[in-house]
């Protein structure tokens, strides 16, 4: 049995192989053998093979902290999400990983669970593992604190999902405002009426017209929603807007709104799948049917909702391609494009499933 290449420890009982070790097995230089595994400088082929080849054969690994020192690159993108338990922000993520990969980063993932606090913490680590640039999902829209600790650190910011109008920023969204009209008009016209909307955004007090939110993308689904109630004939539409539904917890408001004799709802539009799972427990629970009993629509496609009796109408995001676009710009303001920035909006598409139907009560 041969022993271990010569090099440091690395605290189990192993040793670390080292660029010297590289070079010593692949008979040139250690600068040669540090440009041919850094990918810089002039080196022929030929050696840049054999030094590659001996340094998989030796096992060795990068250190990327060095890398960093020599280059000022560490080939690694930041990206913070909202809520890691959330489909969408698995999928974007997805995206943003699948076009990092392909360009030779890698992606360091963090999760704000939509507290600026939480968001702050998320980005100072980030920033000291000198990520190259990030993408972010920002915990508030009117909140800039966070973001322009980004900026100042000279880093490129990409955000995706919701967009900080006061930041001159990549962005990309999708048309929320559209979504929310299509699905609010595909309930007014099968006759409903008295329609729930439901969000999980933080907001004090109870919703009126003209109140800004915290979340751009969610702002655009109220609007949507509220102006298509509007008309419809709906009196005082925003009274059907109901955020804050962390804190009280989705299935117990649904429960409430589904309960109450004077003014119970007929349907629900969800702001995203997790809160639509909640209506539809909820629902189940209480011994209604859907859509017989209650008709329920949600933003994103997630696989629960196609498998689901009934399977769920939504409108569905290209939440892939939303990460992938956030990373390929991002990449490009690494790379040092200093064209002015770009705001992509991208389309959505409705899915009609068996979960609406006429309401079965006026």
């Amino acid at each position: 049995m041969s022993e271990p290449a010569a090099g440091h420890g690395n605290g189990n009982g192993r040793r670390e192989v080292t660029v010297t070790d590289v070079a010593a097995a692949a008979k040139v230089s250690k600068a040669t053998a540090a440009r041919a595994l850094g990918d810089y400088g002039a080196v022929s082929e030929a050696v840049r093979d054999r030094v590659q080849a001996a340094a998989e054969q030796l096992g060795y690994r990068p250190n990327a902290l060095a890398r960093t020192m020599s280059t000022g690159r560490s080939n690694t993108l930041g990206i913070v999400v909202g809520d890691i338990e959330n489909p969408f922000f698995a999928q974007a993520t997805r995206g943003a990983a699948d076009v990092a990969n392909a360009a030779g980063f890698d992606l360091i993932l963090s999760n704000s669970d939509e507290e600026a606090e939480t968001e702050q913490k998320a980005i100072g680590v980030q920033l000291a593992k000198r990520v190259d640039g990030l993408l972010v999902a920002p915990a508030s829209s009117v909140d800039t604190a966070n973001l322009r600790t980004i900026i100042d650190a000279g880093r490129p910011l990409v955000l995706f999902d919701r967009a900080v109008p006061e930041l001159e920023v990549d962005t990309v969204t999708a048309d929320n405002r559209r979504g929310a009209e299509q699905l609010t008009r595909l309930l007014t016209g099968n006759g409903h009426r008295r329609i729930a909307f439901i969000s999980t955004i933080r907001h004090s007090d109870g919703y009126r017209r003209g109140d800004t939110l915290g979340s751009s993308s969610v702002a655009d689904r109220v609007q949507g929603f509220v102006e298509t109630l509007e008309g419809a004939g709906v009196p005082d539409p925003a009274a059907f807007v109901h955020l804050n539904a962390r804190e009280e917890g989705v299935e117990q408001l649904a429960r409430r709104l589904l309960e109450d004799e004077d003014h119970g709802i007929t349907a629900v539009v969800a702001s995203d799948s997790l809160i639509a799972l909640g209506v539809f427990r909820a629902a189940r629970a209480l011994g209604l049917s859907i859509p017989g009993d209650l008709s329920l629509v949600a933003f994103d496609d997630a696989d629960w909702t196609g498998v689901t009796t009934p399977a769920v109408t939504v409108i569905a995001q290209p939440i892939h391609e939303i990460g992938a676009e956030a990373a390929r710009l991002l990449i490009r303001r690494i790379g040092g494009d200093g064209a002015p920035p770009v705001t992509h909006v991208l389309e959505q598409h409705l899915i009609e499933r068996e979960s609406v139907a006429r309401p079965a009560r006026g």
